[in-house]
């Protein structure tokens, strides 16, 4: 059975440093079950409550199930790989102290630190791209990760490409899962991330089939992704723009993928992704009609 559920960040509430505010848990939390979501990821650490009993009643309040946590770490950056350890597993315990023992570690880049990645999300180049030698650092960086959270929690640990970091395109992707093991690191697939990156989602899903744990749905605006590509505006100018639009405005061919996803059995949660930044857009309404898009599917 499929099951839906929202995130903190299509209420602004994201992993970077900006201006601007966004909303607070308690407001976001009822604001998704008012819109017909079951569940939520946690969000940045000290959005929601970082004592595990009082994130579980919180959550039960509200029937909504804890999905995952979004960590970024930089990876590529040896020097700063035991910091992002020690925050995937304090991440991590809390997930699974607070009783959500199935709930993911997302791990990604540290996604908008690099200034030519940031400055060239959504056209990327294979110069961009990490050395040989780098994506060893990086992968390797991963793989102590996602074991050392195994082992101190239980939890799994799955990785989430993202335009902005160093796994965008489909060949990073592809790269960074040849060399880490498949029972240790999954994949986060993200459609509108996937498309906005310069693929086609029907075909990664395909291509990737067999590391994908868990899925994001994320449209993508065709005219503000050209807009992007001819103004050359950077990862942030993009979003501001409007290039992760609601389900069923852009680019992405969500009947299809739900297609798919259901003729292959999937039976992990779906999670609606509408980034936008912090004081922008309309988040309450905007999930309101991305709930009744998914219901037209048959989701």
């Amino acid at each position: 059975m499929i099951r839906i559920a929202n995130a903190p960040c299509s209420w602004g509430v994201l992993e970077f440093e900006l201006e601007g505010e966004a909303a607070g848990f308690a407001q976001v939390l009822d604001e998704m079950k008012a819109t017909g979501y079951e569940g939520t990821e946690l969000g940045d650490w000290g959005f929601m409550p970082s004592e595990p009993g009082l994130l579980r009643a919180e959550l039960d309040k509200r029937g909504l199930q804890l999905l995952g946590a979004f960590v970024p770490v930089s990876l590529a950056d040896p020097a700063a790989l035991r910091e992002g350890i020690d925050t995937a597993v304090r991440t991590a315990s809390l997930m699974a102290d607070s009783g959500f023992p199935e709930a993911f570690l997302v791990l990604a880049d540290n996604n908008g630190t690099v200034p030519e990645r940031t400055l060239n999300a959504g056209r990327i180049t294979p110069e961009m791209s990490l050395s040989p030698g780098e994506w060893e650092i990086f992968a390797s960086g991963a793989t102590s990760l996602a074991e050392e959270v195994r082992k101190e929690t239980g939890l799994r640990t799955a990785f989430h490409h993202h335009c902005g970091g160093y796994v965008e395109t489909p060949e990073e992707i592809a790269i960074f899962l040849d060399r880490t093991d498949p029972g240790l690191l999954g994949l986060v697939f993200d459609t509108g991330h996937y498309r906005f990156g310069g693929g086609d989602p029907m075909e990664g899903l395909s291509r990737f089939r067999e590391r994908i744990w868990h899925v994001h749905f994320k449209d993508c605006d065709q005219i503000a992704a050209l807009e992007s590509k001819e103004k050359k505006l950077d990862y942030f100018e993009s979003v501001k723009a409007g290039v992760f639009c609601e389900l069923g405005r852009g680019c992405v061919d969500f009947p299809a993928i739900t297609g798919e996803l259901k003729a292959r059995g999937y039976e992990g949660w779906i999670v609606v992704e509408q980034d936008v930044l912090p004081g922008m857009g309309d988040p309450v309404n905007c999930a309101a009609r991305n709930r009744r898009y998914l219901e037209q599917l048959g989701l």
